[in-house]
């Protein structure tokens, strides 16, 4: 192996790793509901663009919008609840819910903006409003806490250290390289953020539950929808933690 050459990889690797990371926290914005400091790509205004553009391509993976209209109606009117009665009205965000035909997955999620789904799968299975507003109130927290813009973020900076890596250690005369391990390695990452992010949708779900008067204490074992999802066990004992706190002192952590 040509040791300037190797010298000249990983001086590239530095470089690109320095712009990636630089990218990344120059990209800070204060998030105006929550006041948190997060690593955001878009506007708001960007967030409602992407996802009324995305929307009917999302619902057609999914078999379409389901066709009774009743049904459809009772998720519209309950996601509009828990938006208009909770602190999510006061977001610039344009909400819009949808229920989809796939009657076997089981699921519910967020496009950045506002729009919202949940499957005819998942919808079958709650037992009560109070479950399907705690849903939904769930994907409203992903919403307001901008992690759908907060993920795109950060998978640009792992993707840039990837490539940084593979710049780095790949020896263009060798099979093998790091590329398949920092690629686990990212992943592992970005998993670590999205755990966090369902225990926080969690949190402001439990939070618009209340304000919109809803009783998340009728919310049952959550279904764990992906692997990001942390485990039903541990989301019932953290929302219970959550709702004790907002019970004491009017606010979460």
């Amino acid at each position: 192996m040509n040791t300037g050459s190797l010298k000249a990889r990983l001086v590239v690797g530095l470089i690109m790793a320095g712009i990636a990371l630089f990218s990344y926290y120059s990209k800070m914005q204060v998030n105006p509901i929550t006041g948190k400091r997060q690593a955001v790509t878009m506007t708001p205004q960007q967030e409602v663009a992407m996802g009324l553009q995305s929307a009917p391509q999302m619902a057609a993976e999914f078999g379409g919008l389901y066709q009774d209209q009743k049904a459809q109606n009772l998720v519209k009117t309950i996601g509009m609840k828990v938006v208009t009665d909770s602190d999510a009205s006061k977001s610039e965000y344009q909400f819009n819910f949808h229920l989809l035909a796939d009657p076997e997955t089981i699921n519910a999620f967020a496009l950045p903006g506002g729009q919202i789904f949940i499957t005819a799968g998942l919808l079958k299975r709650l037992k009560s409003e109070d479950q399907l507003a705690g849903v939904l109130g769930h994907e409203i927290g992903h919403v307001i806490g901008r992690h759908s813009a907060q993920q795109m973020a950060k998978d640009e900076l792992t993707n840039g250290l990837l490539g940084a890596a593979v710049a780095a250690t790949s020896d263009p005369y060798s099979p093998n390289n790091s590329a398949a391990i920092a690629q686990y390695v990212g992943k592992m990452i970005t998993m670590k953020y999205g755990r966090d992010d369902e225990l926080e949708a969690d949190k402001f779900g439990v939070k618009y539950m209340i304000q919109a008067g809803y009783d998340p204490e009728k919310i049952d074992r959550p279904s764990e929808f992906q692997s990001t999802h942390p485990d039903p066990d541990h989301r019932i004992i953290e929302i219970k933690k959550a709702l004790e706190q907002y019970k004491k002192t009017g606010k979460f952590e």
